[in-house]
């Protein structure tokens, strides 16, 4: 049976975190089927930030509790350098990170991603035996990546996580996904986020086309059923394992999860990281 990786991004950006309630949420959710954990450098206040205290913090809470894969986010739109959206790739837990392919507009904000940009977080990741997830908005961010290749080592297979949803990028249709899945290279990985989510009809034509990784969690949507919204992550993530299951397949453990993504043991990585 075909192993799909759940990956929970449970933070809603603009809101304040309690970080006693994300931890609990968090927990269940592994217990439901999550097997990553996707999580942005906030303040308590939800604010974007530099400082890995509290990012660290939480991490170090949930992993007492799980076994889930350490997912650093190094993006949201903020006036921070490339360099600084990369701090959290020096929390030693960190396995995963997102790798930003490219600019784009999300609503009316400008979310810039330079070809240096892109260049130097993929340094920052594989100095640390870091896997990245990248993350691309269109077509054409996925040419992009693959051009700086020459410059920049990515280890096979390249993950690409194709993001829907946003005003200004691609958008949750089927012909959208069909030219998106097309581009996508054959000897590379891919997953799928469906930003503003309002049904369950899309992330399982994608997990039906091949999709290894489906990310769910309140950064993209409450959405649980029509007219519903989740109070609690777990519940997203419950309803999707229930989906993945009634289509013959199954979530993958936290271990086997790092087994598709090829994460290396954290004894073997790149000295460097903290």
């Amino acid at each position: 049976m075909r192993k799909v990786i759940i990956s929970l991004a449970p933070v809603q950006a603009g809101l304040p975190v309690d970080k006693e309630r994300l931890v609990e949420d968090v927990a269940r959710s592994a217990g439901a089927g999550a097997s990553m954990c996707h999580l942005h450098c906030r303040l308590p206040d939800g604010s974007l930030t530099p400082d890995i205290t509290e990012f660290s913090d939480t991490f170090e809470r949930i992993a007492a509790r799980t076994d889930l894969v350490v997912q650093a986010s190094t993006g949201g739109v903020s006036e921070m350098t490339i360099e600084e959206r990369c701090r959290p790739l020096d929390y030693w837990r960190v396995e995963s990170a997102s790798l930003n392919g490219g600019t784009t507009n999300l609503g009316e904000a400008v979310y810039i991603n330079s070809f240096e940009d892109i260049r130097c977080c993929a340094r920052a990741v594989y100095e640390r035996g870091i896997i990245p997830e990248i993350e691309v908005f269109d077509i054409g961010m996925i040419y992009a990546v693959r051009m700086t290749e020459e410059q920049a080592p990515y280890r096979k297979p390249v993950l690409y996580n194709l993001v829907f949803g946003h005003k200004g990028g691609m958008q949750p249709n089927m012909d959208c996904l069909t030219a998106f899945r097309a581009a996508v290279p054959p000897d590379a990985m891919w997953g799928v986020t469906h930003y503003g989510r309002d049904n369950w009809e899309f992330l399982a034509a994608a997990a039906a086309m091949g999709a290894s990784v489906v990310r769910i969690g309140f950064e993209d949507s409450r959405y649980l059923s029509q007219g519903v919204e989740a109070e609690w992550n777990w519940q997203v993530v419950e309803r999707l394992a229930q989906l993945l299951r009634a289509m013959e397949l199954e979530p993958a453990t936290p271990a086997e999860a790092r087994a598709i993504l090829g994460v290396l043991p954290r004894t073997s990585r790149p000295v460097g990281g903290v």
